[in-house]
């Protein structure tokens, strides 16, 4: 029997009237899993009622309490890892080893940010007066909302639920139609808990319906969505209308610079891994490499040797792979579409180019050469399995292509030159660089995009303070003797 999943409102489950469903498909198999509600504005609205009821509430309680409920989910998703991770391989195509990291990421996610209970803090400013103190406040936004992708659904929902909730928020969360069934656990995993009605809201539905719906409602303060550039645009456009906060990680281009000193076979390492995880459906994956002349050949030859080796199938019956399949038939399509568009302008397919096997959304890991600056695969997201490669004489020369993009989230640079490694950090156009190393971001840091990648971030003390807001206060007192 096909479960049928229904919206988490208010500490209840709320049962979905009509015939509006949408079905969720293994993308390695084509076979249904689920059907969860197409959710409407009316669902989205009563969502947030609920988690504006429930606000006040939940931000009189001390930090550190709510602090003890994020502790509290944290080991509850511990204890469900491996339901958890069976759900994200057949929802979304994820290896076994990469689904079980991003549960077990995400529980830590919890725990991270359930510590800052006690560290975020307002401000005493000086006053020019003499009997005056300035005293800056950090406050709760009050009600706001996640709208998920696929690609990480379940560690985005901590991405964004975490930090809006120990600092005094409540949330509404849209999961993509994508891979919902994992946010129908982490839901469940709440209403076991007891979590206070509302203070964590799920709702199933479209972008265009209900994460427009989130968008542009007047009570909520703060939309965090991550996403396409397209969906970015349509949430800023929606959260205008009441002049509501944004924070979008968006999409990404990440280059690769290779230089003639880098330890090719690190570099090969490095990129590999940042090219096919997930299928290379990451935002902040290597989209592009740049090699200096000196090394190419030698590069180009151990990068195909690596891609040669890479295994690929459907996770939930093998262990000991390096992807699965893209995530619908649409994105399968739209990666060959850019395949071929890149050969009829004059690309090269070392290897790989096609679809592979008879069912699922298989495509092979593909390398391109004899590409140029201006193709559509050097400029636009490809998210897949394929890699460009391009030469280049001089560092200025590859610093100049990597910025050439509208794109700002992620780069990177292999070399062991510290000078090299100071100019290209000096003069790289993006919110992050990874020297040496893949592309994959600490949840201590901050991961935010320049550009058309984003605006605002997430992760460490700066992404919580995207979830507070300033409040001033200018006291006046007296030394007058009573």
């Amino acid at each position: 029997m096909t479960t049928h999943h229904q919206h988490y409102i208010a500490g209840e489950w709320v049962a979905h009237p009509g015939d509006r469903w949408i079905e969720v498909i293994n993308p390695a198999t084509e076979a249904l899993l689920s059907r969860i509600p197409q959710g409407s504005r009316e669902d989205a609205g009563r969502a947030i009622s609920a988690a504006e009821a429930a606000q006040p509430g939940w931000e009189a309680l001390p930090a550190v309490e709510r602090g003890v409920w994020l502790h509290k989910i944290a080991t509850a998703i511990r204890a469900r890892e491996p339901e958890l991770t069976a759900t994200i391989v057949a929802e979304g195509g994820k290896t076994q080893g990469l689904a079980q990291t991003e549960v077990l990421f995400t529980a830590d996610y919890f725990d991270y940010m359930a510590e800052w209970a006690r560290r975020y803090e307002g401000e005493i400013i000086n006053s020019d007066r003499p009997d005056e103190n300035i005293f800056l406040f950090k406050k709760a936004i009050g009600v706001t909302t996640g709208i998920l992708p696929w690609n990480f659904p379940f560690f985005l929902i901590a991405r964004k639920a975490a930090p809006a909730l120990i600092t005094g928020n409540t949330i509404v969360i849209k999961p993509s139609e994508l891979t919902p069934n994992n946010a129908a656990i982490f839901a469940d995993i709440l209403h076991q808990l007891g979590l206070p009605a509302g203070v964590i809201n799920l709702v199933y539905g479209l972008g265009p319906e209900v994460g427009q719906a989130l968008a542009d409602n007047p009570k909520v303060g703060l939309v965090s969505l991550t996403g396409s550039v397209g969906a970015g645009i349509a949430t800023m456009q929606a959260a205008a209308r009441n002049v509501t906060r944004v924070s979008l990680e968006l999409g990404g281009k990440a280059p690769a610079i290779v230089m003639d000193d880098a330890d090719c076979d690190l570099a090969v390492r490095a990129i590999v891994s940042s090219r096919i995880i997930n299928s290379g459906q990451v935002c902040n994956c290597a989209e592009r490499v740049y090699v200096q002349q000196g090394i190419y050949d030698r590069f180009l030859s151990a990068l195909t040797a690596a891609f040669q080796q890479i295994k690929y199938g459907d996770p939930a019956e093998q262990r000991d792979i390096d992807m699965g399949p893209l995530i619908n038939a649409a994105a399968r399509d739209r990666v060959g579409q850019k395949v071929a568009e890149a050969v009829a302008t004059g690309a090269k397919v070392v290897l790989g180019g096609k679809p592979a096997g008879e069912k699922g959304f298989f495509f092979q890991p593909t390398l391109l050469t004899e590409v140029r600056q201006e193709m559509a695969i050097m400029q636009e997201e490809i998210f897949g399995p394929v890699l460009p490669v391009m030469a280049f004489k001089t560092l200025d020369e590859a610093i100049a292509l990597a910025n050439d993009c509208e794109y700002g989230l992620t780069s990177s640079i292999y070399t062991r030159d510290l000078n090299t490694t100071m100019i290209a950090l000096r003069k790289l156009k993006f919110g992050e660089t990874y020297v040496n190393r893949e592309n994959f971001e600490a949840m201590q840091g901050f991961h935010a995009g320049w550009r058309k990648s984003g605006v605002g971030g997430a992760d460490g003390k700066h992404g919580l303070e995207e979830y507070l807001q300033t409040h001033v206060a200018y006291l006046q007192f007296s030394q007058a003797q009573a």
